[in-house]
């Protein structure tokens, strides 16, 4: 199976150009992904197109990775219902350092290989090219009927389209050329919603130059909802720890659907098609035991983060989704407990009360974890209620510094897996 069957064969290709899978199979070939600097990490909405470069080079290919120092100066409307907040320059150049700090993570860069990945910026070649000279040598080249065509133009013709994105398919186009002219790029990827601005780079590379440039461009992945792919109740899942959690991260992907769960392990793991496919099976004969988000979350969360963070997560998953002990949460540190914790509901109150101890039922309705005591008793009564992982037996319970994870933090736990952390200052 050669690359672009394989792509096919995981839903990939949305659109390709003539030849493409030709001179794939003709020679190595050196293709691009740009990646917009909106930020200093990326998120897993971009997890894809990592993957893509990854699967480029396996396959022995040289990928380039672009990060748009220039072009996010601009912002590309593609996808976009309304205009961007335009960033200064120091900020887009701290988010491209970032950026090229993650994908040195996923892509072989040692210039030994023969087919090493290649990082660069389009600001290196466009921060000194004058406005005069880009429209006489590059705007001619390009129709405004032509440029009025595409998809990302159309859709916000109605909301409003600045000059500035109206521009950004030429700046982007212009991209494709220098790297074709420069470093003998021939193929660009990208989503979808990047099918117009690649083909007008192939387009510049046509009429100006007389070459032959390629495209391929992969479907948006969006939740079985329709909403955007990489997003969890709490925003972006990012892919630096500091921004998203390892713990975190892993359970997004073992909380995924089991319809969304089979489309995105074709798309993200590198297990063999067949692999999958045979798991998909195993997973339906027994959807219960989740066996294919488990093996999706950890092959991701060791090819983003590392494998003690995968042991982590499970650690931090059994304890407190398990039937684990006290003595298991206790084994948490500070900074652990806290990332199992992130998202929970957090209700503060003073050490000093705990000194002659505070009764549960009133601190639980006090804090709002219950809207009564009443619901508090009922739920305590009826074993619904524990502490750092034990249950409350009685109505009676009083809560001490003995309770008390780290020297400050305290677990309450409804029903099974409904966590509220209380914090004692």
């Amino acid at each position: 199976m050669n690359l672009i069957e394989e792509l096919v064969a995981r839903n990939l290709v949305q659109d390709i150009t003539p030849g493409t899978e030709e001179q794939l199979n003709k020679e190595m070939t050196a293709g691009y992904i740009g990646f917009d600097p909106t930020a200093d990490s990326l998120h897993i909405g971009s997890l894809l197109q990592i993957t893509l470069l990854m699967r480029l080079q396996r396959a022995g290919h040289k990928p380039y990775a672009l990060v748009g120092g220039a072009t996010g100066m601009i912002g590309d409307p593609s996808g976009k219902s309304q205009e961007r907040n335009l960033q200064d320059a120091d900020t887009i150049e701290r988010n491209c350092e970032g950026i090229r700090k993650q994908l040195g993570k996923f892509l072989d860069f040692d210039a030994a290989t023969p087919n090493a990945a290649v990082m660069v910026n389009n600001y290196d070649w466009l921060k000194d090219y004058s406005f005069l000279h880009f429209i006489r040598d590059i705007g001619k080249h390009i129709s405004i009927n032509y440029m009025l065509s595409k998809d990302s133009v159309q859709k916000r013709l109605e909301t409003g389209l600045s000059f500035t994105e109206f521009t950004y398919q030429l700046i982007q186009g212009y991209d494709f050329y220098y790297l074709y002219n420069s470093h003998n790029v021939k193929l660009q990827l990208g989503g979808a919603d990047q099918w117009g601005n690649i083909l007008t780079g192939t387009e510049l590379i046509r009429r100006k130059g007389g070459g032959e440039g390629y495209a391929l461009t992969s479907p948006l992945i969006t939740k079985s909802d329709g909403s955007k792919f990489g997003k969890s109740e709490g925003g972006n899942v990012w892919l630096d720890p500091e921004r998203t959690s390892p713990y975190q991260f892993y359970q997004f992907w073992l909380k995924l659907p089991d319809v969304e769960a089979e489309k995105m392990a074709l798309v993200f793991s590198f297990n063999t098609v067949e692999e999958i496919r045979t798991l998909i099976a195993a997973h339906q004969e027994a959807p219960h035991l989740r066996k294919l988000q488990k093996a999706l979350a950890e092959e991701l969360t060791i090819m983003v983060h590392s494998a003690e963070d995968l042991a982590f997560a499970q650690k931090a998953s059994d304890i407190l989704f398990g039937q684990s002990s006290l003595e298991a949460l206790q084994t948490l540190n500070e900074r652990q407990l806290l990332e199992a914790m992130e998202g929970v509901p957090q209700v503060t109150a003073t050490k000093e009360a705990l000194g002659e101890g505070i009764d549960l039922i009133t601190f639980l309705a006090d804090r709002s974890v219950f809207a009564s005591k009443g619901e508090a008793r009922k739920m305590i009564q009826n074993g619904g209620v524990s502490i750092n992982k034990q249950k409350v037996t009685g109505a009676d319970f009083i809560l001490t510094n003995e309770h008390l994870l780290n020297s400050k933090y305290m677990l309450i736990q409804k029903g099974k897996s409904n966590y509220t952390l209380a914090i004692f200052n």
